[in-house]
C-alpha cells in the first residue's frame, strides 16, 4: 500500500508541475497587434541631385503594401531628364518609368517595432525620347580644330525594360514616418535606340556603359504609413 501511495503522490506531483509550467508559459506570451497598410513617399535623392547637378532633373514616388508578416509588394514611379556630355557627343534624355516588384524583410523586430532590413526585386519599364544635341566628326588631325556639328534631332517613342535587385533598410523615426536607403543592381532586358547612336542614359535605369547590360543605382526616401488594419501577433 505504501508503494502504491508513493506512486500516486509522484504522479500527482508531476501533473501539478506540468500544469504550473503551462500556466507560466501562458503568462509569458504577449499578444500585440501589428499595423498593415500602404506606405507612400518620395525619393529624396532625386530632388537633391536636381539642385546640385545642372545636367539632371528628376522626381520619384515610392510605395509599398504589406501583404503578410515579412512580405510586401512595392512600386516606384518617376520621371527624369538627363543631359549626357561625352568627348564626342552630347545627348538629352527625357522620359518616365515605373518599377514594380516585392520586398522581403529579413529583420526580426522587437515588440511594437516595424523597422526593416530588406531584399527586393523589381521589373522596370521606361518610355522616353533621345535628342542628339551635338557630335564631333573624327579627324586624324586637329590642324583645323575640332569639327563639332549641332544636330538637335529628336527620336521619340523609345522604350527599355530591365530587372533589378535591391538591398536596403527602413527605420521608423516617428510614429508611422520612415526613412529608407537602398542600393540597386540592374540588368537590361530589352531596349530600342535611335538609328545613329546607342542610348547613353535611360530614365529609371540611369547611365549605360558601352554595350554592357548592367547598371547600378541608389535611393534615399521618406515615407508615411497609412494603417488600414491590425493583425494580432504573439
Amino acid at each position: 500500500m505504501f508503494r502504491y501511495f508513493s506512486s500516486l503522490c509522484f504522479i500527482l506531483l508531476l501533473a501539478y508541475s506540468a500544469q504550473a509550467q503551462q500556466t507560466a508559459t501562458t503568462k509569458d506570451t504577449v499578444t500585440y497587434r501589428e499595423k498593415y497598410g500602404i506606405r507612400a513617399g518620395i525619393d529624396l535623392s532625386k530632388p537633391l541631385r536636381t539642385l546640385l547637378d545642372d545636367n539632371y532633373s528628376g522626381a520619384e514616388i515610392v510605395g509599398d503594401y504589406r501583404l503578410y508578416k515579412n512580405y510586401y509588394i512595392a512600386a516606384e514611379l518617376g520621371s527624369e531628364k538627363i543631359t549626357f556630355e561625352g568627348d564626342n557627343i552630347k545627348t538629352f534624355t527625357n522620359g518616365s518609368y515605373i518599377k514594380v516588384g516585392g520586398d522581403y524583410n529579413a529583420y526580426d523586430n522587437w515588440l511594437e517595432m516595424q523597422n526593416a532590413i530588406f531584399v527586393g526585386i523589381r521589373y522596370g519599364f521606361a518610355t522616353f525620347s533621345q535628342t542628339l544635341d551635338e557630335y564631333r566628326i573624327y579627324t586624324s588631325s586637329d590642324y583645323f580644330g575640332a569639327d563639332i556639328r549641332e544636330d538637335n534631332s529628336e527620336t521619340t517613342g523609345l522604350t527599355a525594360s530591365w530587372a533589378e535587385v535591391l538591398v536596403g533598410i527602413k527605420v521608423e523615426v516617428l510614429n508611422n514616418l520612415y526613412l529608407s536607403a537602398n542600393v540597386q543592381l540592374k540588368r537590361k532586358i530589352g531596349q530600342n535606340s535611335p538609328s545613329s547612336y546607342d542610348n547613353l542614359a535611360i530614365p529609371g535605369f540611369g547611365r549605360t556603359y558601352d554595350s554592357g547590360e548592367f547598371g547600378a543605382g541608389f535611393g534615399y526616401s521618406i515615407s508615411y504609413l497609412i494603417p488600414f488594419y491590425k493583425k494580432a501577433r504573439n
